[in-house]
């Protein structure tokens, strides 16, 4: 195995909408022989990042190209498709969901006219129809002229927790696996067998604050299985892409959802209140994460609702 990733950009430059919005050098890395993706930016979304916040990718293969992730706006995922264009001619067959949060999903739309198969998890469905509405009002005001043209498509094939689905580039076989409740409850990872590639979606968070939507034992139990796995090549949903045989993404992930969850059970087990473990649990994770201050209090809310209830 390579001791070192090695990346090739492919960059799609001064790519300008009506809106005066421009989208400049939007570039995906290749990882291994066939794979590419973009690494979002660090950020909350806006309209001059156009959402594209999650690492997105494709996988090509001798017959045709699966998207893992389509983008965080209408206008990333068209900059997604034209970099695509940029490296292959092969039809476009499969729009992978990893889950539904806007930053990954919104995207979907711009490769419709090329009728892939829209593929999620089992729950991805009724995780969509319940955020949609809202979903649409939030992100169509914050990314404002990115946002037009948005669709949210309903994945047409569904996999189930524990049974995974096998698909073929053309010599590419791909396997994606659901979850049980963890990062969401509808959780969907893609490896392809040629190249031991994982891409985690956002069951893996590199330097930014991870965001707990789902359950925090669900997510700890989902990582050590993970990391029992014999990866060349992890991506995942938001940071650098890096070396399977590296656990360190892994590991701060693992410490900071362990810190959180026993701080918060020896306030409960103290008759403490959830304020008070706003206040305090995990405070000394700050300078180990970007966006702490933006999504970390979130994570210790959802996380006291679910263990003050074990």
């Amino acid at each position: 195995m390579p001791s070192l990733i090695s990346f090739v950009s492919i960059v799609v430059s001064s790519f300008a909408f009506a809106s005066g919005i421009q989208a400049d050098n939007y570039s995906v890395q290749r990882v291994a022989e066939g794979i590419f993706y973009h690494q979002g930016s660090h950020e909350v979304a806006n309209n001059k990042n156009l959402g594209a916040i999650a690492n997105v990718g494709f996988i090509i293969g001798n017959e045709c190209v699966a998207v893992i992730d389509s983008g965080g706006s209408f206008r990333e995922g068209e900059l997604l498709r034209k970099t695509i264009r940029q490296e292959t001619d092969l039809p476009i067959c499969y729009v992978i969901n990893t889950h539904v949060h806007p930053d990954h999903i919104l995207g979907n739309a711009a490769f419709k006219n090329d009728d892939p198969e829209f593929i999620g998890h089992e729950k991805l469905p009724a995780a969509m129809a319940s955020r949609e509405q809202h979903f649409a009002k939030q992100f169509s005001e914050i990314l404002g002229d990115a946002y037009k043209g948005t669709e949210f498509i309903e994945a047409e094939t569904l996999v189930m927790v524990d049974s995974p689905l096998k698909l073929d580039l053309g010599n590419r076989p791909l396997i994606l696996t659901a979850y049980t409740t963890a990062h969401t409850d509808h959780d969907l990872t893609v490896y392809d067998a040629n190249t031991s590639t994982l891409w985690t979606g956002d069951l893996l968070f590199v330097e930014r604050v991870p965001v707990l939507d789902g359950s925090i034992n669900g997510w700890i139990e989902a990582i050590n299985k993970l990391t029992e796995l014999d990866e060349a090549w992890v991506i995942p949903g938001h940071g650098p892409a890096f070396d399977g045989q590296e656990s360190a993404g892994w590991q701060n992930l693992l410490r900071y959802l362990t810190t959180v969850r026993e701080e918060i059970r020896l306030i409960i087990n103290d008759i403490g209140t959830i304020e008070e473990a706003i206040d305090s649990v995990g405070t000394q994770e700050a300078e180990k994460w970007k966006l702490f201050e933006e999504y970390h209090r979130r994570n210790v809310t959802a996380a006291f609702v679910e263990l003050e209830w074990e």
